[in-house]
């Protein structure tokens, strides 16, 4: 555990690959997957002469997910080179932005408790991707070469920047699970973290009891490129511990680059931590000022969803339960498929009851998302009605939906082909009722007695006899009325 000396910094780092057709800057396709290097042009090669054109639909991507993060958006930016040697970066530079990018200043906010805590993003700032490295061999350090991809060169990306404001591994992962969640909203990216188009660094600190200085002035740790939500808080609580190991041993913390070995567990050096001046940023010479229309800005701004933060406020106000807002939340697919059932009934309560239950299971049995269901919205509202007017039971629904996830026909045709219309008529129950009393005497006597569980096995025994097309209300109305009968 750390030491009560310290308390624990995070600030994150999150790549994002955004979703476009082609590249940043040239017109080569944008796909995960291809045979290395057969998604490459003069222009993502870096090769002398060529000159880089803005993708449009990516910078229109790249503002709808800063607005999204409650970003102030600025009406002019610039591209800028970052320059660095590495075998996968073609140009020997990067083209991103450094003092001026296109967002500024939003947030993300996240629970903590029964409070809201906003974790600041300080930029959000468009840039090429690199190329990817295939090393030979088991990891890095056992590798015995290393082969270049450059499919991944140019690349479009957003860098979302946060401020120091974590303070556990935990809240890092809630940080980066709204963060994926709002994105996967706006459908920016697919956000598959496997494949590396959301990719993650850990900046970890241990701030001393009473420091006044600079969180800048800290050493810093940075883990670079973790490859999942569970591996960044992982990565996060190691380098917590080692560092407080190291410091309780008198150690100084060194500001470097690590990598995560998520085999082991644990952190391991890669490199000196690089600063802003060793990447002799200059103004990108071959792209003009970014300039965005206040007019475009506005379009941009009424095409956003309604994002998870305003879906929460809406399901509560319909009475929602805390917990399955949450579940519904983080599914931007559950929550479009629940507000096209909205259109159909008010009744959300049920329509999120069987959503989180039967339907999901049946999806999940067959691999499937609500955006694949061969139910639709309007599928479940009807079903629904056949048990609010009294027609099937909640059980009888079940046998029904299932029914209708096989064969993809409507719930009125399944419950007239399976003869479910359920008995609601008192004459013709009470006589099994009368029956039923009269075969379980000892269990009257037990309910009478004050054992509210006999009751219960009454009912059943009636839905029994009914296969299960008794009205259960009608069925406890006619047998409390028989009992309350018998016992004058």
């Amino acid at each position: 555990m750390v030491d009560e000396a310290y308390r624990v910094v995070v600030g994150l780092e999150v790549h994002v690959e955004l979703k476009t057709r082609t590249k940043l800057f040239c017109r080569c396709v944008n796909a995960f997957g291809s045979a290395p290097n057969t998604q490459t042009c003069p222009v993502c090669l870096g090769l002398p002469g060529v000159l880089p054109v803005l993708n449009r639909n990516a910078v229109y991507l790249a503002v709808k997910a800063g607005m999204a993060l409650h970003c102030t958006i600025r009406s002019v930016s610039k591209f800028d080179r970052k320059q660095y040697f590495y075998p996968d970066l073609p140009k020997a530079y990067q083209i991103s932005q450094y003092d001026l990018p296109f967002a500024e200043w939003g947030f993300v906010p996240i629970a903590d408790g029964a409070e809201v805590k906003r974790i600041r993003i300080r930029r959000v700032h468009m840039e090429e991707d690199a190329g990817k490295l295939n090393h030979i061999g088991q990891n890095l350090k056992e590798a015995e070469g290393s082969l270049v991809d450059l499919n991944r060169a140019g690349v479009p990306l957003i860098e979302i920047v946060s401020e120091p404001d974590m303070g556990s591994a935990e809240e890092a992962r809630r940080y980066l699970t709204e963060l994926r969640t709002i994105l996967s909203y706006l459908d920016v990216s697919d956000l598959r973290m496997e494949e590396g188009s959301m990719r993650c660094d850990a900046n970890v600190s241990l701030k001393p009891r009473g420091y006044q200085g600079s969180l800048e002035d800290l050493p810093r740790v940075e883990v670079k490129n973790v490859n999942s939500i569970r591996n960044v808080g992982r990565a996060i609580e190691y380098e917590i511990e080692r560092q407080a190991a190291r410091l309780s041993q008198g150690e100084r913390i060194i500001k470097e680059t690590r990598g995560f070995d998520d085999g082991r567990g644990r952190t391991y050096s890669q490199r000196s931590k690089e600063e802003a001046n060793d990447y002799r940023y200059f103004p990108e010479p071959d792209l003009p000022p970014l300039v965005l229309d206040e007019s475009w800005l506005t379009e941009v701004q009424a095409s956003l969803p309604l994002l998870p933060e305003a879906w929460r406020e809406r399901l509560r106000d319909l009475g929602l339960a805390s917990q399955d807002v949450e579940v519904l939340v983080q599914d931007r697919v559950q929550v479009a498929f629940l507000s096209e059932t909205l259109s159909f009934t008010d009744d959300v309560r049920a329509v999120s009851s069987w959503m989180l239950s039967d339907m999901l299971r049946l999806l999940n049995e067959r691999g499937l998302g609500f955006d694949q269901s061969p139910v639709s919205p309007k599928d479940l509202v009807d079903l629904l009605g056949f048990i609010a007017d009294g027609k099937i039971s909640g059980r009888m629904a079940k046998e029904v939906l299932d029914k209708m996830f096989e064969s993809g026909e409507s719930a009125a045709v399944w419950v007239k082909r399976l003869g479910m219309a359920q008995i609601t008529d008192d004459s013709l129950l009470r006589g099994q009722v009368a029956e039923v009393l009269a075969e379980h005497g000892k269990v009257v006597a037990d309910y009478r007695a004050g054992k509210e569980r006999a009751f219960g096995f009454l009912v059943g025994q009636m839905m029994k006899r009914t296969q299960g097309q008794a009205s259960p209300e009608v069925v406890n109305r006619l047998l409390k009325e028989a009992l309350e009968f018998d016992a004058q």
